[in-house]
Parts: structure tokens; C-alpha cells; sequence
């Protein structure tokens, strides 16, 4: 069976590199750099959501089914760089060739995680691979919107059109599932900037379950799982969270009733 990898990144303003494009002295503070790029932001575009490939990957969390598994982890260390936390993640797919399952992947992580691998001198030659040396990647690759090596469930559900998106957190709450605990993208840069990485990841980790438990669904809604088989693997996730340390996982099956 193919491994099925559902993932979720975390980012903040790159700092550094607003200070090469903006030109600022590094007497500015970093929040100082922060405020000044909101603010150009909102001038130009209504808002402070700095372009992907100002986004920073300072998280990237993984739901793995492989074989009779289940496991859900945070790539590398609080204190690795951007650059080893992109290449683990294209390391991953080097390694297990897994389907990956995103919310928004399409329109977020995956372009996000394409800039900072440019960025960061990464290499992941399997995830470009289109067809020329193996043929199998011909016509179904991780690159294509309509292939499956990638599903972005987001935007699978919503026909491709961004009218019909809808957000992981509401959608996952109406299936019965926990939903976002704790913050939300928005808060992730003031809480980095206080120090609490720790937290952040574990956030993170919440979210790629999220985003397995949906991927579940959409597999009942396909008849892929019959509701019994279903069942089973709901079970399986809720034992394996039960058994894994973190007081995130604690209010996470708190917030999911049986």
C-alpha cells in the first residue's frame, strides 16, 4: 500500500530577507521589519499576508499511515535551520514515495516550500521528477493540480474553484473532528517572537491530523473505506494519539468525543 503522508507547515515573515529586498539597517529590530513589511503589505494589497515567497518555514508537521502504522511528528529540532527542515521534508518523499495529503497545499505549502527550498540551496529530485527518467511520474506526479501523488483536499473538494473553499478548521468540526486548538496562523509570528516554538510545532502537529482525519472521510466518501473499515482506522488514530506524549494530544482527544 502506498504510504499516505498528510502535512502542514508553519512560517513567519522572513526577516533576513526583507532586510536584502527592503534594503533596512540592521539596527531595525526584527519586529520593527516586521511592522514596516505589514504595513507596505496592507497598502498594496488590504492585508498583512506577506507573499509565499516571504514565508519562512519555521514548522513542518507529518501524519504518516505506512503498513499497520500510524505516527504523527514535527520534522528535525526547534533549533534547526530552515534549510534542514525543508530538505528532511523533501528527504521524506525521497525515502517514501507516499501520497501526500494537504489542506491548501496547492495554494500554500507546497508553493511556499518550493521558494524555500530555492532559497536554501535544497535538492529533491524524486518530488520534480515529471516523467523524464521514470515513467511513471509521466502522468501522475506530485507537480500537477489533477494528479493524485498530491491531493489537496481543499481544493479537490471545492471543484478548483477558490469560491468554494472552506477552511480545514470549520470543516473539520462539522465531520466530528477536533478541529484547530490552541492558535491559528495568524498568532504564529507573535508567538514565535516570544519564544514559544514548542508550541507552534505542537499546533502544527494538530493541524496534519486534521488533515489525515479528512483525507479518512473523503476516502468513506469515495467508498474506498467502507464505514467499518472507516471505523477501524479512526480507532487506530485515536490509540496511537492516546499512547503519544504531549499534553496537545491530551486536549486534542478531549475535544474528541467518542
Amino acid at each position: 500500500m502506498t504510504p499516505i503522508l498528510a502535512f502542514d507547515i508553519e512560517t513567519i515573515p522572513d526577516i533576513a530577507g526583507l532586510r536584502v529586498l527592503h534594503g533596512l539597517s540592521d539596527a531595525l529590530s526584527d519586529q520593527d521589519v516586521v511592522d514596516m513589511a505589514h504595513q507596505k503589505r496592507r497598502q498594496s494589497h488590504g492585508t498583512d499576508f506577506q507573499p509565499l515567497h516571504l514565508q519562512k518555514v519555521v514548522a513542518i508537521s507529518c501524519a504518516l499511515r505506512e503498513g499497520d502504522h500510524f505516527k504523527v511528528w514535527t520534522l528535525g529540532q526547534p533549533e534547526d535551520s530552515e534549510a534542514t527542515l525543508v530538505q528532511r521534508f523533501f528527504d521524506g518523499i525521497e525515502k517514501y514515495l507516499p501520497q501526500l495529503v494537504s489542506w491548501n497545499g496547492g495554494g500554500f505549502d507546497l508553493p511556499v516550500l518550493h521558494y524555500r527550498a530555492l532559497v536554501n540551496g535544497v535538492t529533491a529530485p524524486r518530488y520534480w521528477e515529471l516523467g523524464d527518467d521514470d515513467r511513471e511520474f509521466k502522468w501522475n506526479n506530485y507537480i500537477s493540480r489533477y494528479h493524485m501523488r498530491h491531493l489537496d483536499l481543499m481544493d479537490l473538494l471545492a471543484m478548483y474553484q477558490p469560491r468554494g473553499a472552506a477552511p480545514l478548521d470549520e470543516l473539520a468540526k462539522l465531520c466530528g473532528f477536533p478541529g484547530k486548538l490552541g492558535m491559528d496562523g495568524s498568532q504564529v509570528w507573535g508567538a514565535y517572537r516570544d519564544g514559544r516554538l514548542p508550541e507552534i510545532r505542537a499546533y502544527c502537529e494538530t493541524d496534519a491530523v486534521n488533515t489525515y482525519l479528512m483525507f479518512l472521510r473523503f476516502q468513506r466518501l469515495r467508498g474506498v473505506l467502507v464505514p467499518a473499515l472507516y471505523d477501524q482506522e479512526i480507532e487506530h488514530v485515536r490509540a496511537t494519539l492516546g499512547r503519544t506524549p504531549g499534553t496537545h494530544w491530551q486536549e486534542f482527544l478531549a475535544a474528541w468525543p467518542a
